[in-house]
């Protein structure tokens, strides 16, 4: 446990080296990462989402691809279309760049519905299917999907199945003047990051989230998660409440932010501070435009939090 924390802590540290001033969501991604998860960074461009994904690629040392998503991408330009090839007298499947351990999906609300649903089988079944075959990914294998506000103009929405599969939804927010000073001064996304060096193989990271599994959760922890869930089904401001997905999310993330703290065991805290950005992009509230109920759900959510005693 003490080589585990130790590792986790200088993975910290170098992604933090790089993403300055945004401790709280280096935590997230890596609680993410460590629970086999998939993140979606939600946030205005320019406040360091492509770099982080950059920075924690190179630090555990895994094949890192970026997909911008246009309106024009179809879902073969992600996963891979099968070629002919006249020399050998019969089709071979080039793979796409879906391909990778560490995936950045920039700008998933950039492109259609179709080619959104291109991706769900990569994120829940950590596989992809094209021609009738199927074609594992990773291990590890983690997307951190971009998305800019719903306002910006071109942007679709992101049906509630397609947002059910990310673990967490997050913003990273823009940075503290301090912090924002000595960026313009180091300018990390040009310096630190090109000097990044690997804290970590991806075969320890592999090891690293099998421990996850065996953190201890007490069952008064266990049914603090269900009455979360029960509450938020019995709200009548919303039509959707959180799923047993998002309980099982809920459930692991907390065992992932233990272990990333150095424990074995998960403490109320652990499920309490990850609830907001774990639940509320998986329920909707009965506001008539999706834009306005993501913005109410986690408000509504919030609400409901209170409502429910933590263990001690």
């Amino acid at each position: 446990m003490k080589e585990c924390a130790e590792k986790l802590a200088a993975l910290r540290r170098n992604i933090e080296s790089v993403l300055l001033g945004k401790e709280e969501v280096v935590r997230r991604v890596l609680v993410t990462l460590l629970a086999r998860g998939h993140i979606l960074l939600e946030d205005v461009p320019g406040v360091g989402k492509t770099i982080l994904a950059r920075a924690l690629a190179r630090s555990i040392d895994c094949i890192f691809s970026r997909i911008q998503l246009t309106p024009d991408l179809l879902p073969s330009d992600i996963l891979g279309v099968s070629i002919y090839d006249s020399n050998l007298g019969e089709f071979s499947f080039k793979r796409g760049p879906i391909f990778a351990q560490i995936v950045l999906v920039d700008e998933i609300n950039r492109t259609t519905p179709r080619t959104q649903s291109a991706l769900l089988e990569a994120m829940n079944e950590s596989q992809v299917t094209a021609d009738g075959k199927t074609y594992p990914l990773g291990p590890p294998f983690m997307i951190l999907a971009t998305q800019n506000p719903y306002e910006f103009e071109g942007t679709y929405f992101l049906p509630e199945n397609q947002l059910d599969r990310f673990m967490l939804r997050t913003r990273i927010g823009y940075p503290a003047k301090e912090d924002e000073r000595e960026i313009l001064r180091v300018q990390p996304a040009r310096t630190r990051l090109a000097e990044l060096r690997p804290v970590m193989s991806a075969a320890e990271l592999v090891a690293i989230q099998d421990q996850v599994l065996s953190v201890k959760m007490d069952d008064a922890i266990v049914d603090y998660i269900l009455a979360i869930a029960e509450a938020s089904r019995r709200n009548e401001e919303l039509t959707i409440g959180l799923s047993p997905r998002g309980s099982l999310a809920l459930m692991q993330a907390s065992r992932a932010a233990a272990l990333l703290e150095g424990r074995d065991y998960v403490v109320p805290d652990d499920v309490k501070g990850l609830a907001a950005c774990v639940c509320a992009h998986r329920l909707l509230t009965k506001a008539l435009t999706q834009d306005g109920s993501a913005a109410a759900a986690e408000t509504v959510f919030r609400r409901i939090l209170k409502t429910i005693p933590v263990p001690q």
